[in-house]
């Protein structure tokens, strides 16, 4: 469930009940030959309460629908926050708050991403990350804060059965990578944030 809307140029942002990350929109202008859109403004962004300095950019390609990516962090000194965004097809994105003195501990956040819609999810660094394909040939691009560390590198188990997560019903299960199959439980990883 998103908040009230704070806006900035082209650039519009809900909060959610979990503090910390934002759903936001950003203007199209189209006409007769398509669209055009500022997929990033630092000033506009930076307004509506992403400050985080980006890096680098990521992009992923599932060929299938029910890929499920997820869920991945970085531990401190390297820990990322992430800008995602859908450039083809749909995702349902999934995130678990991982701070320790977060009164949201352990709580997730859920929304649909996808090209049509233009939205982006703002995560910020401390939550697990991960999403499933809804389409076939999705898409997904997505700024982070830190290069890709591989010693800080971890993950959160997908179906952990003490956060419910709001997967959809994907007959034969999601597509998964081996790494993505072996994530610990919540309640097995140490306080890393």
């Amino acid at each position: 469930m998103t908040m009230p809307l704070t806006q900035s140029g082209n650039v519009s942002a809900r909060r959610f009940e979990i503090e910390g990350p934002l759903l936001l929109q950003v203007r199209r202008f189209g006409d007769h030959r398509g669209f055009f859109m500022e997929t990033y403004s630092r000033r506009d962004f930076e307004a509506v309460g992403v400050t985080d300095h980006f890096v680098q950019d990521n992009h992923s390609l599932s060929a299938t629908p029910g890929t499920l990516r997820g869920m991945h962090f970085q531990l401190p000194p390297h820990a990322q926050a992430k800008l995602v965004r859908v450039l083809r097809g749909a995702v349902l994105d999934v995130i678990v708050d991982l701070r320790h003195v977060s009164p949201s501990f352990g709580r997730h956040v859920a929304c649909k991403l996808s090209a049509e819609g233009a939205e982006q999810l703002y995560v910020p660094a401390g939550f697990a990350h991960g999403f499933v394909t809804l389409e076939p040939d999705t898409e997904v691009a997505y700024k982070v804060t830190d290069y890709y560390v591989p010693e800080c590198d971890r993950g959160l188990a997908w179906d952990d059965p003490d956060l419910s997560l709001p997967w959809p019903d994907l007959p034969g299960g999601p597509v998964l990578s081996d790494k993505d199959r072996r994530h610990p439980r919540l309640r097995d990883l140490p306080a890393f944030f």
